[in-house]
Parts: C-alpha cells; sequence; structure tokens
C-alpha cells in the first residue's frame, strides 16, 4: 500500500514537471496553427469530388455568360478581385499541399446576393453584392476570399458530405433500434433521429466556419492583408443580418462569436502582416474602413 501510495506521488510529480516544461514552450507560434486535415474527408473520392466541382462551376459560369450575368474580364472589379488572389493563393499550400497544382479560377457574377464562394480546386466566384452592399475594401474583400479558399483547402465540403451521410445512416439506426426495444412508433424515432442528425451536421459546419475564419486570416495576413479587416467585416454583415438565426440553429457561428475568436487570435495573425508590411505590431496604423452602404 506504501509503494503504491509513493507510486502515485511520483507519478504526480512527473505530471507537474510534464506541465511546467510545456509552460516554458514558445507561446507566440507563426500564424495559425496548421492542424491535418480531416479524416472523414477520406469517405469521399477525391477525384469523384474535384470532377464534379469542375463540372459545376463550367456550367454556372457558361450559364451566367449567357444570361449576361458574367462580369467581363476587363471589368476593374474582376481585376482587383484577381489581384487580391494573385497574392493569396501562393501561401495556400501551408494548409493543403495539393492545392500548388491547382488551377485557380477568380470570376465576378452580376448579382445583389451578399455571397461568395470557392469550390474545390481554386474555383472563385464573387457576386457583386457582396461588393457593393458593403463597400468592401480590398483588405476586406482578401478576408472573405481567404475564408472560402480556406474551405476548398481544408477540404471541408467533401468531409461534410461524408459526415453529413455517416450521421444520418447512424442515426437512422439507432431510432429502428430504439422503435423494436421500447416498442416506439418508429415514425417518432425516425424524426427524433433526423433532428439529431442535423444537429451534428449544422454543428460541424459551424466548426468548419470557425476554422475557415481563422485560415483566412492567416493567408490574408501573410499577403499583406489587415486581418484586423475581419472584425470589420462582420460588424457589417451584423448590421444587415438582424433577424439572422440563433447560432445553434444555423449552419454559421454568430457574427459576435466570430468577432470574439478573432480577436482572440490576433495576436498570431497581426504580426504576420506587420512582417509583410516590414514594421512592427506597434507601429501599424489603425485600421480604416469605408461605412456600409445604406439599404
Amino acid at each position: 500500500m506504501i509503494a503504491l501510495k509513493r507510486l502515485t506521488v511520483l507519478l504526480s510529480l512527473s505530471a507537474c514537471a510534464g506541465l511546467a516544461l510545456g509552460e516554458q514552450a514558445p507561446s507566440v507560434q507563426d500564424g495559425i496553427e496548421v492542424k491535418p486535415l480531416s479524416r472523414w474527408r477520406n469517405l469521399q473520392d477525391q477525384q469523384e469530388v474535384d470532377q464534379q466541382a469542375q463540372s459545376q462551376y463550367a456550367e454556372m459560369i457558361d450559364e451566367a455568360q449567357q444570361k449576361g450575368a458574367l462580369v467581363d474580364a476587363a471589368h476593374p472589379q474582376v481585376k482587383r478581385l484577381r489581384a487580391i488572389a494573385a497574392r493569396l493563393t501562393p501561401y495556400a499550400p501551408r494548409w493543403n499541399e495539393q492545392s500548388a497544382q491547382w488551377k485557380w479560377e477568380v470570376n465576378l457574377l452580376n448579382s445583389p446576393q451578399v455571397n461568395a464562394f470557392c469550390m474545390p480546386g481554386g474555383r472563385i466566384a464573387f457576386y457583386s453584392g457582396i461588393l457593393t452592399t458593403l463597400k468592401l475594401s480590398d483588405d476586406e474583400v482578401a478576408v472573405v476570399m481567404g475564408h472560402e479558399i480556406a474551405h476548398a483547402l481544408r477540404e471541408h465540403g467533401r468531409a461534410q458530405a461524408a459526415k453529413t451521410n455517416a450521421t444520418s445512416i447512424g442515426s437512422r439506426l439507432l431510432g429502428a433500434g430504439a422503435a423494436a426495444l421500447f416498442g416506439v412508433d418508429p415514425r417518432i424515432t425516425g424524426t427524433v433521429a433526423d433532428m439529431a442528425a442535423k444537429g451534428l451536421s449544422l454543428h460541424y459546419s459551424r466548426d468548419d466556419e470557425r476554422e475557415a475564419d481563422l485560415v483566412g486570416l492567416d493567408l490574408a495576413a501573410r499577403a499583406g492583408f489587415d486581418p484586423r479587416a475581419g472584425i470589420v467585416l462582420w460588424q457589417k454583415m451584423g448590421s444587415l443580418n438582424k433577424s439572422a438565426p440563433p447560432a445553434f440553429m444555423s449552419t454559421h457561428p454568430s457574427g459576435a462569436d466570430r468577432i470574439d475568436i478573432m480577436q482572440s487570435h490576433m495576436g498570431q495573425v497581426l504580426p504576420l502582416y506587420a512582417r509583410s508590411k516590414g514594421v512592427s505590431v506597434e507601429k501599424l496604423p489603425a485600421y480604416r474602413s469605408s461605412a456600409i452602404a445604406s439599404k
């Protein structure tokens, strides 16, 4: 018994020593930490996902062109978007090595929608509404574009499809088992199971959104864009989305949640931005942005 107590004390001391050593590690890292890509994505065939994305993007661009909604490549806004993308994409391989072989595309669609996206393989599209309604500065455009690029780099769509399939199948099996075990109407357990699966899917999506926010800030900062633009961006978005659903019912975190997370990581991304400008963080000027457009 005494030996056991001594062993317990030694193990406790070893654990404390380990924690102490851990605290001595540098607290400042070079940007946002790169984590392994989700293993869920391996349940979806990459080649199939890429082919579908290429086909869907080409179809969308063709349709937009036929309807006169594809903004000409010579337009200043298209040139602006492509110039920003050209600064961001060299830093993409840090987050996904395969992106070094992607054939990046950037197009602008004439639509009032406040939206943008990046499909697998680096196929980017912006809607004119997000530029005009929010009066985005170049820094804010870079944060939006970095966020959307991050979804593609981290293969969120591929992983999300696998998660959705798995949670749907699992919840239905669980519902069927509960119905058989407790003699409950299968239709009731099926409904509850579907709700549970949807809740899990929403949770995964919100996690993806948070990761994309941080990866996007990292990309923007390395490319010489002010990551503080992310905070202003979501303040602008918040003024548009007064009637947005609560965060727990949305695939996106609340604007306040996103701002808090971004602010908590400024110590990691601001030094990257300062380095790109050849100055110290202390010498960075305050961030300036245009006000949101009136609706």
